[in-house]
């Protein structure tokens, strides 16, 4: 019999999303009004233990008004990861900023290391303001991705933030459901605990809305002026007065009640993901040059993606080996190109990039779908060992 395909992560609507969609559907309120909105936001939020949450039509639309609400824009300068997908940084460009690019550590997260190495050797703060000691810019704000599902050190990037003056915004795109179990920060969500958090319900993430985000603020004005951004920046609804320059970044309600329905099932799909990933850590780790990437202690991960690393002495190498599991029906990646290599970001500032080469060169993201069945992990097991 024919193998059939395995991808690499894809929805699971298993759960009560016709239903949801009907009722929006049944209502007529289908575009970016309805009940399912406000409903979905407060199930996110309740999740996540903030006070509120404000949807809008993409994780990336999410971190552009991060951007704006955390008063980046023309003149300013913004750290950034270079090891991560490139939504994360375009968002600084859409308000006028520019990235400066720093690399990752062993969580494939941004260093605090190479954070705190780039800002003692060429920042200063005057003021209260950091300012590149290069460019005169002054530095606004720091994004934090957490990659995969990891989380990244936040306690030590709190406090390099909180002495150099940094807003931070917590990329947890593919993160949700990341939580600290210990430390400073236990109890605390990915996305919580710097001064934004932005999620995304892309179709890979771990709940889906087709396309849509979510973001939350430990400032209560700055999210209301999120939402009001959202909304095209309407000051008065019946005569169509606008105070600023918004943007149509609104989820619709028919996409909220899939996520309404997903967030259901939040707590199951990611002890499915745990399963597999402990699945294939015990019959790849350490064998065939083969390592299982952990994720870090302290931390109940949402393992969104679990990442194979392909050791030096392996006869192949890392594309030669996603392009065998292709021919055999087995979707894979590699993580991300860095992104000061692409776009038109080269003549942006790069420092501690090393290591994102390191892994960028060795990783694989095998199939990870919240349906993947132990046969199937089996089966990119057994293709991984014949190699």
């Amino acid at each position: 019999m024919e193998s059939r395909f395995i991808p690499l992560s894809v929805p699971n609507f298993s759960g009560r999303e016709k239903e949801y969609v009907n009722e929006a559907v049944v209502s007529e309120w289908v575009s970016t009004g309805g009940s399912k909105v406000p409903q979905f936001e407060r199930a996110v939020a309740d999740y996540v233990k903030m006070p509120d949450a404000v949807a809008c039509n993409s994780g990336t639309s999410g971190l552009h008004l991060a951007m704006m609400i955390a008063g980046v824009g023309r003149g300013h300068e913004v750290i950034v990861p270079t090891l991560t997908f490139i939504a994360a940084v375009n968002p600084v460009r859409y308000a006028g900023a520019e990235p400066i690019f720093i690399g990752c550590d062993d969580s494939l997260c941004l260093c605090p290391a190479e954070v705190l190495r780039f800002l003692k050797e060429h920042a200063e703060c005057v003021n209260g303001v950091c300012r590149n000691k290069a460019t005169g810019a002054e530095i606004k704000a720091m994004v934090v991705v957490h990659v995969f599902g990891n989380m990244a050190d936040m306690q030590a990037l709190m406090k390099i933030a909180e002495e150099w003056h940094l807003t931070v915004i917590e990329d947890a795109t593919e993160a949700l459901g990341t939580y600290y179990t210990e430390g400073v920060y236990q109890g605390k969500y990915a996305g919580t605990i710097g001064d934004i958090g932005v999620y995304s319900f892309n179709g890979n993430k771990i709940i889906t809305t087709g396309s849509g985000g979510m973001v939350v603020s430990n400032h209560p004005d700055w999210l209301s002026h999120a939402r009001h951004l959202s909304t095209q920046a309407k000051s008065d609804e019946l005569n169509y007065k606008h105070d600023e320059v918004g943007y149509n970044y609104r989820l619709t309600n028919l996409q909220a009640a899939l996520g309404l329905a997903q967030m259901e099932q939040l707590e199951d799909f990611i002890a499915h993901k745990e399963k597999m990933y402990e699945f294939y850590r015990e019959r790849l780790d350490g064998k065939h040059h083969y390592r299982i990437l952990p994720f870090c202690e302290g931390v109940r991960s949402n393992h969104w993606f679990y990442s194979l690393y392909v050791e030096d002495g392996h006869s192949l190498s890392r594309d030669e080996i996603i392009q065998v599991l292709k021919e055999q029906k087995i979707q894979t990646r590699p993580i991300w190109g860095l992104i000061q290599d692409q776009a038109d970001y080269p003549k942006n500032e790069a420092y501690g990039e090393e290591k994102a080469r390191h892994y960028l060169e060795r990783i694989v993201n095998l199939p990870c779908s919240t349906s993947l069945t132990q046969e199937d992990a089996e089966r990119v097991v057994q293709v991984l060992l014949s190699l």
